[in-house]
């Protein structure tokens, strides 16, 4: 059924608190690898991936938090996400949102092949057609 509005906010700010968590566990690993960067070790191609998304949550944090710091400044939040949807930092979505993420990805690789795929087949044409 429906949830009251007191377990709609509890469960906000469940969500809130493990973006939080999230984040300051990305953060420690993210210094760890910095640390690593700096005495001369190469990270891996993960490692690296892992160490800019981060940097960019915790860039992305500071208007974030300038919705939870303000009174009723929240209420605006869902505005600018519709207007910037990449505005929050990735420990704080939602599974709905990362899948719809994925398959809008999926979508673009698939029309990215479709239109390879036509234009080998057109190359091909043309080659048969130049020797044929």
């Amino acid at each position: 059924g429906k949830n009251s509005l007191r377990q709609k906010v509890v469960d906000e700010l469940k969500h809130y608190c493990n973006g939080f968590h999230l984040l300051w566990i990305d953060t420690k690993v993210a210094a760890r690898m910095v640390w690593r960067l700096l005495h001369g070790q190469v990270l891996t191609r993960r490692e690296r991936r892992r160490l800019l998304r981060t940097c960019a949550d915790l860039f992305r944090l500071v208007p974030f938090l300038v919705f939870v710091i303000v009174p009723f400044m929240e209420f605006l939040l869902p505005v600018f996400l519709k207007l910037f949807p990449e505005m929050l930092p990735s420990t704080f979505e939602t599974e709905s949102k990362k899948e719809e993420k994925q398959k809008k990805k999926l979508n673009a690789k698939l029309e990215l092949a479709k239109f390879l795929r036509e234009t080998v087949a057109e190359m091909a044409k043309r080659n048969k057609a130049d020797t044929g």
